[in-house]
């Protein structure tokens, strides 16, 4: 088990570099000058890749918010509580977006262009910092939990 805690903490960390490195270099190379395609195509695949590590991140953060009970420290049941709303918040931004670009819901226009763009650049900060901080806790994986 801790090896497969390993490979998922690296995963977690390289999906977290990903689009940290995309959310910075993006406006380096993509004009959004087109009113219908203001991000890259890139995304398309990273968004793939934020929805497993987003799945990944709620299963390993809950186990481990499960695991910090009576017996844990107060540092440690922070964290691991943090750690898991953070990815809930993160699950509720994500697939709400996510799922709008699909363009199943034409006629729901409760929010705007703009505001799902905010969304989207508020998920992209949040990402990384949350699969980093679980991917490095899953590669301190003797921490059995």
């Amino acid at each position: 088990m801790d090896a497969l805690k390993k490979v998922i903490g690296v995963v977690l960390i390289i999906i977290a570099a990903i689009v940290a490195i995309h959310t910075v270099i993006e406006p380096l190379y993509h004009t959004s000058a087109e009113e219908g395609n203001p991000f890259s195509s890139v995304w398309k695949y990273i968004n793939y890749l934020s929805a497993i590590s987003i799945v990944l991140g709620v299963i390993f953060s809950y186990a481990r918010m499960s695991r910090s009970g009576e017996n844990s420290s107060v540092q440690e049941f922070i964290a691991a509580n943090t750690l898991f709303y953070g990815f809930m918040f993160a699950a509720i931004l994500f697939f709400y977006n996510w799922f709008g670009t699909f363009g199943v819901a034409k006629d729901f226009t409760a929010v705007g262009a703009e505001t799902r763009s905010v969304v989207w650049i508020i998920f992209d900060a949040l990402l990384p910092l949350l699969n980093g901080a679980l991917g490095a806790h899953l590669l301190r994986s003797n921490a059995s939990e």
